[in-house]
C-alpha cells in the first residue's frame, strides 16, 4: 500500500511516540482549554507492558496503537499518525491491526471511545464501522462509546 510496517513498539520508540501525541491532538486544545489527557500518557510503561505498537514508513515511526484484550473485546486506547501522515491510510492500517488482534484473542469486537470534541475521530470511526454504543460524561470530559463488531471468522461485519 505504502511501504508502511506495524511492529511492537521498544522504548527507543518512547520519545517519537510522544512527539506524535502532542502534534495529533495539538488541534484538539483550543477546543478542550487544556491538553489532552492521552498525550500525558505513560507511553514508556505501556511501551514496556507490550501495549503499543508503532507504524513505520520509510523507517520512521509514523503512528502508534495502544491497545490491548480485555475480556469482551479488543480495547483501543488511543490511535495516532503524525500530522503530515495524515490521509495516507496509516490510521487504516492502525486500525486493521486492532481488529486482526482481536480475531488472534478469539474477541468478538473492537471497542473504543472518544471525546466528543474529537469530532475528526468520531467520523474516522464511523467510516470504518464502528457504531456508537452510548455517551458518558466523566471528569473534565464528554466520552462517545463505540464498537465495530467482528464476524465469527473475525472480519469487519
Amino acid at each position: 500500500m505504502n511501504g508502511a510496517v506495524i511492529r511492537q513498539a521498544t522504548p527507543d520508540d518512547v520519545t517519537r511516540i510522544a512527539a506524535i501525541a502532542r502534534a495529533a491532538y495539538a488541534k484538539y486544545i483550543p477546543r478542550m482549554g487544556r491538553e489532552p489527557s492521552t498525550v500525558r500518557a505513560d507511553f514508556a510503561g505501556e511501551v514496556a507492558a507490550g501495549r503499543i505498537v508503532v507504524i513505520e514508513v520509510a523507517g520512521t515511526v509514523q503512528g502508534y496503537l495502544l491497545a490491548w484484550p480485555k475480556d469482551d473485546a479488543y480495547w483501543v486506547d488511543n490511535v495516532a499518525v503524525d500530522p503530515a501522515c495524515q490521509g495516507q491510510g496509516l490510521g487504516h492500517q492502525l486500525m486493521n491491526r486492532a481488529a486482526a488482534e482481536a480475531k488472534d484473542h478469539q474477541l468478538p469486537a473492537v471497542r473504543l471511545c472518544t471525546n466528543i470534541a474529537f469530532s475528526e475521530t468520531f467520523e474516522f470511526y464511523s467510516r470504518m464501522g464502528f457504531v456508537e454504543t452510548h455517551r458518558a460524561p466523566e471528569p473534565g470530559r464528554y466520552l462517545i462509546h463505540m464498537v465495530l463488531q467482528l464476524d465469527p471468522l473475525g472480519s469487519e461485519s
